[in-house]
C-alpha cells in the first residue's frame, strides 16, 4: 500500500507548490493569502529561517490553504513541525530516522530522491510520491524522463532550479505532479508586503500549462 497516497493529493492540488523561505513571521498570513488566491493552495514553509515554525502556525489558519514543512533533516524538525501544524513534510533526502518520525507523527511526507537507486529504495518503503532534487543540478527534465522510464509506478515534484521558463519541460511528464518554486515569492517582494504582485505571480503559476 502506498503511504504517500495524501501526499499525491496534496501535490495535485496545483501545478506549483510555492517554497517559501520568510524571514518575519508578520507577513506568513498575507503571504499565505496571496499565494492561495492566486490558486496556489499547498505550501511549503522552508524550516530555514528562525521564524519558520512561527511562519507554519500562521499559515495554517489561512482558509484554504494548505501548509508543509520544508527541509526536514531530524526526528526533531518532524515533531516541532507537527506541532506547529504543518498538514505535510518535504525533506531534500530520506532517512530511516526521518520517515520512522513522520510516521510515527502521522505527517505524509514528500521525500527527496536524486537517484534510481533512491527512488527504488523509497518504493520499497511503500513511498511512491517524490520529489526530485535537486531537479536542474541533477540533470532537470530529461533526467526525469530518463529514471522514469523503467519506475512509471513512481510520481516526482521536481525541484531546485524549477523557473517560469522551464517549468513546463518538468510539467508534461507523465511521472511529474507539481514542481516546487521559489520564484511566486520573491524576497523582494515579501519583505516590501506586494501581495497583490504575488497574488498575481502564483495566478500566472497556476495556469503554467494552459
Amino acid at each position: 500500500m502506498s503511504k504517500t497516497q495524501r501526499t499525491h493529493e496534496i501535490c495535485a492540488l496545483a501545478p506549483i507548490i510555492p517554497v517559501l523561505v520568510v524571514d518575519d513571521a508578520a507577513h506568513a498570513r498575507p503571504l499565505a493569502e496571496a499565494l492561495v488566491a492566486g490558486g496556489l493552495p499547498a505550501l511549503e514553509v522552508t524550516l530555514r529561517t528562525p521564524a519558520a515554525l512561527d511562519v507554519i502556525r500562521a499559515m495554517a489558519e489561512v482558509p484554504g490553504g494548505v501548509v508543509g514543512a520544508g527541509t526536514l533533516i531530524t526526528p526533531e524538525d518532524v515533531r516541532a513541525a507537527k506541532a506547529a501544524g504543518a498538514q505535510f513534510g518535504v525533506s531534500p533526502g530520506a532517512t530511516d530516522a526521518l520517515i520512522a518520525a513522520c510516521e510515527a507523527e502521522g505527517l505524509p511526507l514528500l521525500p527527496g530522491a536524486a537517484t534510481a537507486t533512491e527512488a527504488m529504495a523509497l518504493l520499497e518503503k511503500g513511498y511512491d510520491m517524490l520529489k526530485f532534487f535537486p531537479a536542474e543540478a541533477s540533470g532537470g527534465a530529461p533526467a526525469l524522463k530518463a529514471i522514469g522510464a523503467p519506475l512509471p509506478q513512481i510520481s516526482f515534484c521536481p525541484t531546485g532550479g524549477v523557473s517560469p521558463d522551464n517549468a513546463n519541460s518538468y510539467l508534461s511528464l507523465p511521472n511529474v505532479v507539481c514542481a516546487g518554486g521559489s520564484w511566486v515569492a520573491p524576497k523582494q517582494m515579501v519583505q516590501n508586503g506586494d501581495w497583490a504582485g504575488i497574488e498575481t505571480l502564483a495566478r500566472a503559476a497556476a495556469r503554467v500549462m494552459d
